[in-house]
């Protein structure tokens, strides 16, 4: 987790959210979260910090409001960041499945 202090405050508070949910969430203490989810965030957060900066530092994280900010300007992402959009969805989904992140 040390490599999310790399990046914008926002953005790592937004991923933080999903990776640490289970320990912060009441009733969710005991949900772990699975290395390949975390994996899969930090990758996301490295394709998509700076459109995050550019089209959406003013969205409060949580309830999926970062990705829907982001999903709402497919024509603005950088190259790396729309081609990872559909996984940030996956796991949003699989996360919400997993108890990981109130739905």
């Amino acid at each position: 987790m040390s490599n999310i202090a790399n990046f914008a405050s926002p953005m790592r508070v937004a991923i933080a959210a999903v990776l640490m949910a289970a320990t912060v969430t009441p009733g969710l203490a005991q949900a772990q979260v699975p290395a390949d989810m975390r994996s899969e965030a930090m990758i996301l957060l490295r394709a998509c910090s700076a459109d995050y900066d550019r089209l959406c530092s003013n969205v409060t994280p949580g309830g999926g409001r970062i990705l829907a900010c982001l999903k709402s300007h497919p024509d603005q992402l950088s190259a790396a960041c729309a081609q990872v959009m559909p996984r940030a969805q996956t796991l949003r989904d699989r996360a919400i499945t997993a108890g990981v992140v109130p739905k």
